[in-house]
């Protein structure tokens, strides 16, 4: 009688289940990553290092860590808003405002991109009005942080949410009481609560405006005078140039693709300190 019973479970066991993900992390992911490394090393050191050393690829690396940094912080500053906003408060629209954060998401990036280079331009709506105050969005560094923002965004409100539904009003209250003033209480009550969640959501928009492509093509003018080349467009002109060079390309993106590995590091470390907090 007190032989254990088997749990059933609802998909096949355990041997089926394995050898479908390994096929199909295998195809989509560890192949593809595996070409690039086969590419790159068709090259010799030597001439890898003269390649990822030259300054139009230093300058791109620079603007792509920039820019995606500095997008990211303003998505942790406003993302932070948002998540509270949609958290805290009920209103209405609620819903369709809570929707729409998936749209970077849902729609292209070239659509994105498109958008916004019209939009941000001289003749657009926003670029006119930063015109008049000295500002130049599109074919700029400018504009290429406004796209990586609108990609980014959804990473840090979608990181907070989850940590702003469970951590409880009461903290906010007792703070009050014990005479904190508002400031106090964020700072010293809620901040801590959020930061690991936070700093998880800015990894993931830096790693993913590093390599961002799609939306900031248009928006960013690729002038290598102007400092506004992404590392994603230096990949495509070695791919889309009259001599196709796979090796150059590769070289680079496996450059680009040990950055978001250590990022990706960090973003789990982050979680599992996360974790620790929360079993406390």
């Amino acid at each position: 009688m007190a032989k254990k019973q088997k749990s059933k479970r609802v998909l096949p066991g355990f041997g089926l289940t394995m050898g479908i993900s390994v096929a199909m992390f295998s195809l989509l992911i560890f192949i593809p990553l595996a070409s690039i490394l086969i590419y790159s090393f068709r090259m010799s050191f030597g001439e890898f290092l003269e390649l990822i050393t030259r300054s139009n690829v230093c300058q791109a690396f620079a603007t792509s860590i920039t820019c995606a940094f500095i997008a990211s912080v303003i998505n942790c500053i406003f993302g932070l808003i948002l998540a509270w906003v949609l958290v805290r408060y009920n209103f209405p629209g609620k819903r369709l405002m809570d929707g729409m954060i998936e749209l970077p998401f849902a729609i292209p990036t070239s659509v994105a991109g498109i958008t916004l280079s019209k939009m941000y331009s001289d003749q657009g709506f926003f670029g006119s009005l930063l015109e008049k105050v000295g500002i130049k969005a599109s074919y700029s560094k400018v504009g290429i942080v406004i796209a990586l923002v609108f990609v980014g965004i959804p990473f840090v409100v979608r990181a907070l949410q989850p940590v702003l539904e469970k951590l409880p009003e009461s903290y906010e209250e007792a703070s009050e009481i014990l005479g904190a003033s508002r400031f106090y209480t964020f700072r010293r009550v809620i901040l801590p609560e959020l930061t690991p969640a936070l700093l998880a959501g800015f990894g993931l928009a830096l790693a993913r405006g590093i390599g961002e492509y799609g939306s900031v093509i248009y928006i960013s003018g690729n002038s290598e005078r102007e400092g506004t080349q992404m590392v994603s467009y230096v990949i495509m002109q070695k791919l889309n140039s009259g001599r196709v060079d796979h090796e150059g390309a590769a070289a680079i993106a496996l450059v680009l693709l040990l950055i978001s590995f250590l990022l990706l590091f960090i973003v789990n470390m982050v979680q599992v300190i996360a974790g620790r907090r929360t079993k406390r």
